[in-house]
């Protein structure tokens, strides 16, 4: 068997061999490798065995969506450097984690001396980056939050979860079925299109208001999303939760239906949420209970949220799994939100530290305790905690990173007055959104490619400019160490034009060789670009194969397994 790879359009371009996460696929001459001066470098195998030791790490890549994308390593984790001392805080909280850095030169010395001053301790780089991986032997997969969506590719397996091809589906709509189809991605995507009569029921929501999207137990369930993994965890997570109404997930998700030659609904904004009814809450709740028994899902209260928070040894991050209106509409303080369905999607966007715990809270435990069996089965030390939705959650007692710097702000006509006086203008916003909107004369820029210095007037400096002050605050510091004057013009098209700058567009600049913060074909997928649609399940499929075996990278699946 072999794994497709994909270049960021969706070409396929090479295949790899499959083979067990974190173990070599074979064993090749040891070759010179470089690190960083200044930083501690392990090399392949050292971090193999970090990986498989049971303690805490972060193993970060670094390099943007583009190459990311294109080839990482199973359980590495997406930083991009353009914003990584903003980002790093709350995805690696504790400041003495041990950190193995993924990153080409000069980026991965750059990015250790950052982290070393933001108090990070435990930072080492992996030598010779990307390339010194695939010369041990080891697997690169393409796409992006892989763990999560190989996860769901073995559950199926384990679990044989029952599917239902688009035309079939059409068929039993056409011929007026008792069927209700449930949505399982978040409001936003469910909202931009669907299958046509689908009703949205993202994450653990599904479980939870079950008994008032399906009031009857002789209704087909079938679950959709855009692919297969959501599609597959809600199915089964409704199995697993004892529902009695036969369900299956729908074969390749929004994708499969065009696929099959069928249109989506698009466009269309939901309606208010009403809350869950009595009845449905309570026979939700007597679900997740049951759940948690089977799969020893630990309920735990503040006390132990507490002690677990005083060890300093120790990561123990804190999540409210409701629905995102909810946690803005009131939430502890300290307690981020990050829906459960998309936990276990994408946990590599909240958590980047293996081995460290994660407390899940949310009103009554039901939404938290069908999170918390998926992530546990990924192999996670997950813990629930009902109810904390308001007060403040206790801090962490670990040492944490201290807040980044910012550079020079400017106002809209002391930056006027640099560029007239000969400033180079910089757009630090992504390639699209220059493609769709920047100023007049500014040219688009990327921390990980910014160049050499001496391509800028050191004495009329850089302004730096764009929506997100993230990346424009990073790319202005990196500036000014390097003996470049740099300072930010926040405020987006308001302030452009007051600095007076055109507003312009530029639908084919930056080309698509320069745009590595853009992975094509993870995106095209969606726009109709059908061969990139069916490239993409292909490679969903093959994932188990690429994995080799559940526990080699990491999942317990199953209730025995998950104790």
């Amino acid at each position: 068997m072999t794994v497709p790879a994909f270049d960021r359009k969706g070409t396929a371009v090479t295949t790899f061999p499959p083979a067990l996460a974190g173990i070599p696929a074979r064993t090749p001459a040891r070759t010179p490798i470089e690190t960083p001066a200044g930083t501690t470098g392990i090399d392949p195998r050292t971090l193999l065995d970090w990986l498989e030791d049971g303690g805490e790490i972060a193993f970060l890549d670094l390099r943007e969506e583009g190459p990311f994308g294109e080839g990482h390593p199973l359980l590495a984790v997406n930083i991009p450097f353009s914003r990584l001392e903003f980002d790093i805080a709350a995805l690696v909280p504790r400041a003495d984690t041990r950190i193995v850095l993924l990153a080409g030169e000069p980026v991965a010395a750059l990015a250790a001396s950052r982290l070393s001053a933001l108090g990070y301790t435990g930072v080492h780089v992996l030598s010779g980056g990307v390339e010194s991986w695939s010369a041990a032997g080891l697997l690169l997969f393409p796409s992006v939050n892989v763990p999560g969506k190989a996860f769901a590719e073995c559950v199926e397996h384990a679990y044989h979860t029952p599917d239902i091809e688009a035309a079939e589906l059409d068929r039993l709509v056409r011929a007026g079925a008792d069927l209700v189809i449930l949505d399982s991605r978040t409001v936003e995507e469910f909202e931009r299109f669907h299958v046509p009569g689908a009703v949205s029921a993202p994450g653990a929501e599904i479980v939870h208001r079950f008994a008032d999207l399906v009031p009857s137990p002789d209704s087909l369930v079938v679950v959709s999303c855009a692919g297969r993994t959501r599609g597959i965890i809600g199915a089964q997570a409704l199995i697993n939760a004892g529902i009695p109404n036969r369900v299956v997930a729908l074969s390749g998700g929004t994708q499969g239906w065009r696929l099959a030659g069928f249109e989506l609904e698009r466009d269309k904004p939901l309606p208010p949420r009403p809350p869950v009814g009595p009845e449905a809450r309570e026979l939700a709740r007597q679900r997740a209970a049951d759940l948690a028994r089977r799969f020893a899902v630990p309920v735990i209260d503040r006390a132990a949220l507490e002690r677990l928070r005083a060890d300093p040894a120790r990561t123990t991050y804190l999540f409210d799994v409701r629905l995102p209106a909810e946690h803005a509409g009131g939430h502890a303080e300290g307690v981020p939100s990050a829906q459960g369905g998309q936990l276990v999607q994408a946990l590599d966007t909240w958590a980047a530290t293996r081995g460290a715990r994660i407390v899940l809270t949310d009103d009554d435990g039901v939404r938290a305790t069908v999170t918390a069996h998926w992530l546990r089965q990924l192999g996670w030390d997950a813990l629930v905690l009902p109810g904390l939705v308001s007060g403040t959650a206790p801090p962490p007692a670990h040492a944490v990173p201290l807040p980044p710097q910012r550079a020079k702000p400017l106002s809209a006509s002391e930056a006027g007055d640099r560029l007239r006086r000969g400033a180079a203008l910089l757009f630090s916003d992504s390639s699209g959104d220059y493609r769709r909107s920047h100023p007049a004369g500014a040219l688009w820029a990327n921390r990980s490619r910014l160049g050499p210095p001496e391509r800028f007037d050191r004495a009329a400096g850089v302004v730096v400019t764009g929506q997100d002050p993230v990346t424009a605050h990073l790319l202005a510091l990196d500036l000014e160490e390097t003996g470049i004057p740099a300072a930010v013009l926040p405020g987006g098209e308001a302030a452009w034009t007051a600095a007076g700058l055109a507003v312009v567009t530029s639908p084919s600049e930056p080309a698509d060789a320069d745009r590595i913060d853009h992975l094509f074909w993870l995106h095209d997928r969606h726009s109709g670009n059908l061969e990139a649609s069916r490239a993409y399940l292909d490679w969903e499929l093959s994932l188990p194969g690429a994995v080799g075996t559940p526990e080699a990278a990491g999942f317990r699946i199953g209730p025995a397994a998950a104790r």
